[in-house]
């Protein structure tokens, strides 16, 4: 240094310095921690988590064959994404009819529903792990031509292997709640490059889209959400007269998509209303099929008389909790049911789309931790569509109350419905945004990827 020159202070390596350093690192313990991945997918598998006989897919190996001609790529984590996603699918393959679609997913529930309800020329494949070589594999076999990633997936890897390959690429029906954000941010140097990636960012409200913004995505819109746009949930008619004849004229409310220790909650608030409704049919609807065992046993530890749905057991005069622990079933009892508490919401965090219980006719409850769906909570309350409950007795308090004056619950069931039809329209506006990465699709035939 040349004396008497001031000496500068190193100046802290910035969050934008750190990222290409934090990526790598990212991409390194992903390569490294792949032997230990395949093995937690077995295990996941023998626990019946995983689909034994498609494990491959989870490492990119595709189980199909990629169809000729163009190809856009869906991806969304789990059943609630692939359902709101339907009708924008069914829409661009309409648009587009020649291309072809591929439609990922990571859970069981989310494959046997698209399994039903894909429509042609699109295949459903289980999402690989964020892996290079995985994606690699994956994207080599695929080849697609646009990729639209739904609400809050970001795969580092993945993202930058698109980028890498220039597929447009378009998030959409984004969400992002204060709580990811702050996590979010603080591990920025991760994140900020796949948002990065995407040259269409579509947020469901007008806040997802400011967070989305300050963590680095390119002019986040909203422009509405696609689970109003999404149909009813389905339910099979004969069994729905089955069910309702059995039932009778039994009071009957619903716990919905409930979490560990909601059921416990609904068991008690059972115990609670039964004083003054003996007759009292409490349901029960886990959000996973698999802990019904479990949950069960808990109840009639509790004292609680219980049938089980998943094996067969049927609703007696002295059933007090029916435990529906089935798949694809929540249509048929919200449509058997005036009063649905909504679960993960006060065991858990975040809640469970309530647009599905709106447009079905039920009075809705939920607990205070809906950070997903602050919004669309938000607009119900508003609208007198919903209430808020803390514990059992505020539960039991709220359905006796509804139980007990049949004109209030279908004031606020009504609430809830006209909530649900104003914020219908959100798949045009969508299709509209989308435009510039759907446009590889409608590329001419001569040069299409085989």
């Amino acid at each position: 240094m040349p004396s008497g020159a001031a000496a500068r202070p190193t100046r802290r390596a910035s969050a934008h310095d750190r990222r290409p350093a934090m990526s790598a690192v990212y991409r390194g313990l992903a390569t490294g921690l792949a032997p230990a991945l395949r093995l937690w997918l077995h295990r996941r598998a023998a626990r019946g988590k995983e689909d034994r006989a498609r494990l491959g897919e989870r490492e990119g190996r595709a189980s199909v064959a990629r169809p000729e001609g163009r190809l856009v790529w869906i991806h969304g984590a789990s059943v609630g994404e692939a359902r709101s996603a339907l009708p924008l699918l069914r829409r661009i393959l309409e648009q587009h009819p020649e291309a072809n679609a591929l439609f990922t997913t990571g859970t069981l529930t989310s494959a046997a529903m698209l399994g039903t309800a894909l429509p042609s020329r699109a295949h459903h494949q289980f999402v690989p792990l964020d892996v290079p070589a995985w994606i690699r594999r994956f994207l080599d076999h695929w080849r697609p031509d646009a990729a639209l990633w739904l609400e809050s997936e970001l795969w580092p890897n993945t993202l930058r292997a698109l980028a890498r390959r220039r597929i447009p690429t378009a998030l959409v029906n984004a969400r992002l709640s204060e709580r990811s954000f702050a996590k979010w941010r603080r591990g920025g140097g991760v994140f900020r490059p796949p948002l990065e990636v995407f040259s269409v960012v579509l947020a469901q409200t007008a806040g997802d889209a400011e967070r989305l913004a300050r963590l680095g995505a390119r002019s986040p819109r909203c422009v509405g959400n696609l689970k109003f746009d999404s149909p009813q949930l389905p339910a099979d008619i004969a069994m729905l007269s089955e069910l309702g004849a059995t039932i009778g004229d039994r009071p009957l409310w619903l716990a919905a998509s409930t979490h560990d220790g909601e059921e416990m909650v609904a068991g008690e608030a059972h115990r609670l209303l039964a004083a003054r409704h003996p007759d009292l049919l409490t349901v029960i609807v886990p959000r996973h099929a698999t802990r019904g065992a479990a949950i069960a046993a808990a109840l009639r530890g509790a004292g609680l008389v219980v049938a089980q749905r998943s094996v067969g057991e049927p609703i007696a005069a002295g059933t007090q909790v029916y435990l529906a622990d089935t798949m694809g079933e929540l249509g048929l009892f919200y449509r058997l049911a005036p009063i649905a508490f909504i679960g993960k919401s006060l065991s858990g965090a975040g809640g469970q789309n309530p647009i599905e219980a709106a447009a079905l006719d039920t009075a809705i409850l939920t607990g205070p931790a809906i950070g997903n769906f602050v919004e669309i909570f938000a607009a119900l309350e508003a609208a007198g569509g919903a209430r808020k409950v803390a514990d059992a007795g505020s539960l039991a308090e709220a359905v006796g109350a509804l139980l007990d004056d049949p004109a209030a619950r279908q004031r606020m069931a009504q609430a809830a419905i006209d909530v649900a039809a104003q914020g219908r329209g959100a798949i045009a506006r969508v299709l509209d945004a989308l435009a510039p990465v759907l446009a590889p699709l409608a590329a001419d035939d001569r040069d299409a990827r085989a």
